[in-house]
């Protein structure tokens, strides 16, 4: 089979393009089929698609494709369809950078030369900043690293908590509805309070001296 002509390659991109947004409204695999099918048999629409699925075969007078050949067919399309659009855009993202480039590289040149030539602190300023600017733009700055360390840079220290402590931190925190375990009391900003003893059970503290 010889290279499509320029009428057949556009009616082709055209269905392609008719799948992507078929299936961007939603529309189903098999629906999808059968709208771009050439035969008319099958379209949903009853018309012979321009370049539609099973061509081949309709200008035979063969029978039309299945449903799972004609999910295939479309899948195979959206596919191809949305490749193209990936490598456009990436092909218009890098002509953009360089364009970029170029608009940098016109305001770079006079203020290196005044820093250079007067040492004009500003000049060297906005040639720093442009040259910081070009490196973002290439990707060339390497990626920070935020470490995090103890007092005086030693190793963070990670405590395990018994079930006692997390209770006695929960009852800080305001407390959680149901009975504390024997001996859970509860420190207040103003005195220690024991929420074991208001509600008529032993208190770890009993005996011991409020302050």
């Amino acid at each position: 089979m010889g290279r499509p002509n320029r009428a057949v390659q556009a009616a082709i991109t055209q269905r392609r393009t008719d799948a992507v947004d078929l299936r961007v409204a939603g529309v189903g695999w098999p629906a999808i089929g059968r709208k771009l099918a050439a035969d008319p048999s099958i379209n949903s629409d009853g018309r012979a698609y321009p370049q539609g699925y099973g061509i081949d075969r309709y200008r035979q007078g063969l029978t039309p494709p299945s449903d799972k050949r004609l999910i295939e067919l479309a899948c195979r399309d959206v596919t191809k369809a949305l490749k193209g659009r990936a490598a456009e855009l990436s092909r218009s993202t890098d002509e953009l950078r360089q364009l970029m480039m170029e608009r940098l590289e016109r305001l770079f040149f006079p203020m290196y030369q005044l820093a250079m030539r007067s040492g004009d602190y500003w000049a060297t300023d906005r040639a720093v900043r442009i040259i910081e600017r070009e490196c973002r733009l290439l990707g060339l700055d390497q990626p920070v690293r935020a470490e995090l360390s103890g007092p005086g840079g030693t190793p963070v220290q990670v405590e395990s908590a018994s079930m006692d402590e997390l209770e006695r931190l929960i009852g800080l925190a305001g407390g959680l509805p149901g009975p504390p375990r024997q001996g859970a009391c509860a420190q207040t900003s103003s005195a220690v309070r024991c929420q074991v003893a208001e509600r008529g059970g032993p208190c770890c503290n009993a005996g011991q001296p409020t302050r």
